[in-house]
């Protein structure tokens, strides 16, 4: 029996829970775009092809900021061939994913998709292939009210009023040799810093995000995004992360303790960016946009494995890396949006990549239906439930060791406590396969007033710890927590038993003790 004891104290809190935590990913990949939110004739298609079926569960995500159009996809990408008349637009090869972009999807269907999914556009600038001018010349169509060609072009193009797009993206991946105008540290730094004062030139209230480290095991991390701030620390706001998990070699307990990693890949590049900052003697302080982070079987052989990019010749939006995933999958996913939330003093942004059918939460048939995948869950009740201030618990769990990560504790957790509802949320994965996991919580300074409520996700009855949800078959979802009681004179300990191997959600109806 794995045993964990947390403490919640409603006065340790780390502020506010940023809501663009709870980002998603649409880039022009596969089917993410076509035939995933675009499908014009689809019988649940809007008047303008968007399909209502993914609006639907988008919103039921909870997806606060959609980054977009990439990805790798962006560096070599004319955002101009993307308005305009959909029938004078041109096919373009696009060389990240080696297939044809026919363009019928652009910025002005982005944009308005994005209302009706209610989610905040973020927008990447393509630093590949480009550079300053394309960079300031989208900014200006984008969001100068008019009076300008740029202005006036987007409004003879259907949209009157300006965009208003905030968040930019400088690029992306720009440490990656994979990437199309791929640079050093130096030469993206000078480039990001000029874009950015260019882009500000035309709207000073922008926020951006200059490309940090692809990942924690690139060669070049940690020297990347100090030579990169060193030219543009004074132009940005954000760095950017990556990140990336796999089951490999039948090892599950590293994977499951892969949360792990990512809060110490969240702890080195924040000392790096105040490294920086406190070497400038600057009070300006940068935080984190984690702009893509997921799991993603990339070692996975087959029809989707990024290996077999290229190999149909150039088609249009081809099925790639369509992950199916399962209950040992969600959990994982579950651990890494707590550690987005114990970080969320430093990481205010983050983008599950991506939102339909590559490495989706979300997966479609063309013409067919749209179902919820495992990591659906996770996301979608932390998004609904996690209101108010984030607290910093004090947690001691039960440890087991992994190959990759040391002795990683069995118990992992996150939690909030909004005060105006007078509701704590707490996030609760049990990463033992073994058994089941008891749980107290002790609550100071608050004593609960009712159990609001308490589900689980789990491995189903009569599956195991690959069990997967289809479009036929929603097996892997959430269902009530049962063992969840209130104990102590003053109802301040709430005891949880935790089945094995799995995440849970559970809201406290709380009153100040």
């Amino acid at each position: 029996m794995t045993r964990a004891r947390i403490v919640v104290d409603r006065d340790f809190t780390l502020g506010e829970v940023p809501r663009r935590i709870f980002g998603s990913f649409v880039e022009h990949m596969g089917r993410c775009v076509y035939t995933g939110v675009f499908e014009p004739g689809h019988p649940a298609a809007d008047e303008e092809g968007f399909r209502t079926d993914v609006l639907d569960l988008t919103r039921e995500m909870g997806v606060s900021v959609v980054r977009y159009p990439g990805g790798n996809f962006v560096s070599g990408y004319r955002w101009e061939d993307g308005v305009g008349p959909v029938a004078d637009r041109p096919r373009r090869l696009d060389g990240a994913w080696h297939t044809v972009e026919t363009n019928a999807f652009g910025l002005h269907e982005f944009m308005r998709w994005a209302g009706k999914a209610g989610v905040e556009p973020m927008e990447a600038v393509n630093l590949g292939t480009r550079g300053v001018e394309a960079a300031r010349e989208l900014v200006e169509y984008a969001n100068h009210p008019g009076g300008t060609a740029l202005s006036d072009r987007r409004i003879a193009n259907g949209a009157k009023d300006p965009f208003g797009i905030k968040l930019w993206c400088l690029g992306n991946e720009m440490d990656g040799p994979w990437q199309i105008g791929h640079k050093t540290a130096d030469e993206y730094g000078r480039l990001a810093q000029e874009a950015a004062k260019a882009m500000r030139y035309v709207d000073r209230d922008l926020e951006l995000v200059v490309c940090g480290s692809s990942g924690s095991l690139m060669p070049t991390f940690g020297a990347w995004e100090q030579t990169v701030l060193g030219h543009a620390y004074d132009e940005v706001d954000y760095v950017s992360m990556h990140a990336y998990y796999e089951e490999s070699d039948g090892d599950h307990a590293s994977f499951l303790a892969s949360a792990v990693d990512m809060d110490h890949f969240i702890e080195s590049v924040v000392a790096t960016i105040d490294a920086v900052g406190a070497a400038r003697k600057s009070r300006k302080r940068i935080n984190i946009s984690f702009d893509e982070w997921n799991v993603w079987y990339q070692k996975r052989e087959g029809e989707d494995s990024p290996s077999q990019v290229g190999t149909s010749g150039w088609v249009e939006h081809p099925r790639l890396i369509e992950d199916v995933y399962t209950v040992t999958d969600a959990v994982v996913v579950g651990t890494f949006l707590n550690s987005l939330l114990r970080h969320g003093d430093r990481v205010t942004i983050a983008n599950q990549a991506q939102l339909v059918n590559i490495i989706a939460p979300i997966l479609t048939e063309p013409g067919g239906p749209a179902w919820r995948q495992s990591i659906f869950w996770p996301f979608a009740r932390t998004s609904a439930l996690a209101r108010g201030e984030i607290l910093r618990l004090h947690v001691e769990s039960d440890l087991a060791p992994t190959q990759r990560y040391g002795d990683a504790p069995l118990v992992d957790v996150s939690g909030t406590y909004d005060a105006e509802s007078g509701r704590v949320a707490l996030f609760l994965a049990n990463r033992s396969l073994e058994g089941p996991a008891d749980v107290e919580v002790d609550l100071r300074g608050l004593r609960v007033g009712e159990l609001i409520g308490a589900e689980v996700l789990t491995i189903p009855e009569g599956g195991d710890r690959h069990s997967v949800s289809t479009a036929a078959d929603q097996r892997v979802g959430l269902r009530g927590l049962e063992n969840v009681t209130v104990e102590g004179e003053r109802r301040d300990v709430v005891r949880l038993r935790l089945p094995a191997l799995s995440w849970s959600a559970v809201q406290l109806g709380v009153m100040v003790a």
